[in-house]
């Protein structure tokens, strides 16, 4: 099947500029519910990708986002919930974005375009054939993305893609090329809308799944995350209360003493 754009077609809906709020929001959330439909015929290649790199995590290895503008920064907003939701170092699931960390909050000229930029990114932190490139790019013809997978699957290391669109660049360089095909965007070309939605869903499954089988989740709570906050103190204080049915203040106290919840559990058990 040859490369089709599908995300730079034109809007199903015309003359937005004459509809009303209303109008407008009962469209896009019409759009919208196309995004998960998409997702679950791609779930088959978020399976076979988490399966690769569960093994590869046990032995050390990280996972690596690249992507450019909305892209990017989801694979950076994905990387970096990882620390405060499991509990896991910020080392092992990383986002770079084309042009920086400048590039989060304002567009970088041309950074998206450098076809080699990626990959020394990459190697100045030592990547290696225990960790996973995961190319996001809803187009799938992003340089700097692609520039980073050719290189990274030259080179031994497992390589993974999330497009919106069939058969694209990106998925050529993929030994598990992820697919949504959500359709044009309600404003045409605005790949931040259905294409970010799904590409945001799919990041979620791949990090959660990987942390759940990597025994970050117990039952169905988060017992590593960090007690950054009175809201989250407070909720590991509840989860120690229905698992050892202590008093709340005893719980609270013990989970401060040893400042995660898995830990608390475990000592107080020992």
């Amino acid at each position: 099947m040859a490369f089709e754009k599908i995300t730079e077609k034109s809007s199903l809906y015309n003359d937005l500029d004459q509809m009303s709020i209303g109008e407008l929001l009962y469209n896009m959330n019409q759009e919208d519910q196309k995004v998960p439909l998409a997702v679950e015929k791609a779930l088959p290649a978020i399976e076979k990708l988490v399966s690769e790199i569960v093994p590869r995590m046990k032995k050390g290895g990280r996972i690596f986002y690249m992507g450019a503008g909305t892209s990017g920064r989801l694979g950076v907003l994905d990387a970096s919930e990882i620390p405060p939701t499991f509990g896991m170092p910020n080392t092992l699931v990383i986002g770079l974005i084309a042009g920086g960390e400048h590039a989060l909050r304002n567009p970088v000229e041309n950074a998206e375009d450098d076809f080699e930029k990626g990959w020394h990114e990459l190697l100045d932190r030592n990547i290696c054939n225990k960790d996973v490139v995961v190319g996001i790019a809803a187009s799938g013809t992003t340089p700097y993305v692609i520039g980073a997978m050719r290189h990274a699957r030259e080179n031994g290391i497992l390589t993974a893609s999330v497009s919106c669109n069939p058969d694209t660049p990106i998925a050529a360089e993929a030994d598990i090329a992820i697919e949504a095909i959500v359709g044009p965007e309600f404003v045409t070309g605005s790949t931040r809308l259905k294409s970010g939605t799904a590409q945001k869903l799919i990041l979620n499954m791949i990090t959660t799944t990987t942390m759940i089988q990597l025994g970050r989740v117990k039952g169905n709570k988060m017992v590593n995350m960090q007690l950054s906050n009175a809201k989250l103190v407070d909720r590991g204080t509840r989860m120690i209360v229905e698992e050892l049915g202590l008093p709340y203040d005893q719980a609270k106290n013990l989970l401060l003493m040893h400042g995660e919840v898995k830990a608390a559990i475990d000592a107080y058990n020992k």
